[in-house]
């Protein structure tokens, strides 16, 4: 008996791999728009408490250094600096919407393949 490969198949280690199934690319395509989309969720659920804090800081500063500009008044007597406070509560309001929306969609997320919604989250994906 001998104890070689059949002819045609001494170095089928060193040959290409097989090709992908033709669903592959569609697949894929999808895990890479979901990861898309994580990112841009995690990235503003990063950012937006920054930009409404920003928006907070800008008022007080105006309020501490630019006395003559909150004083002033803009619309039937109405100071500016009470015009930029009020704008701060709809500001809020949306970044809360808008925050309580992504953290719903990153709960909700589709699951892959292996059943595991964040599989592409807990993978180093940013």
């Amino acid at each position: 008996m001998s104890h070689h490969p059949p002819p045609g198949t001494r170095f089928r280690h060193l040959s290409a791999a097989p090709p992908l199934p033709q669903s592959a690319p569609e697949v894929l395509g999808h895990r890479d728009d979901r990861r898309a989309q994580h990112r841009a969720l995690r990235r503003f659920l990063r950012t937006a408490p920054f930009a409404v804090l920003g928006c907070f800081t800008l008022f007080l500063l105006l309020s501490a250094w630019a006395p003559g500009f909150v004083t002033r008044t803009l619309v039937d007597g109405v100071p500016a600096g009470l015009l930029l406070g009020l704008l701060q509560l709809p500001v809020i309001w949306l970044a809360v919407a808008m925050y309580e929306y992504a953290t719903h969609r990153l709960e909700t997320a589709e699951p892959d393949e292996s059943g595991d919604a964040y599989a592409d989250l807990s993978a180093g994906v940013r």
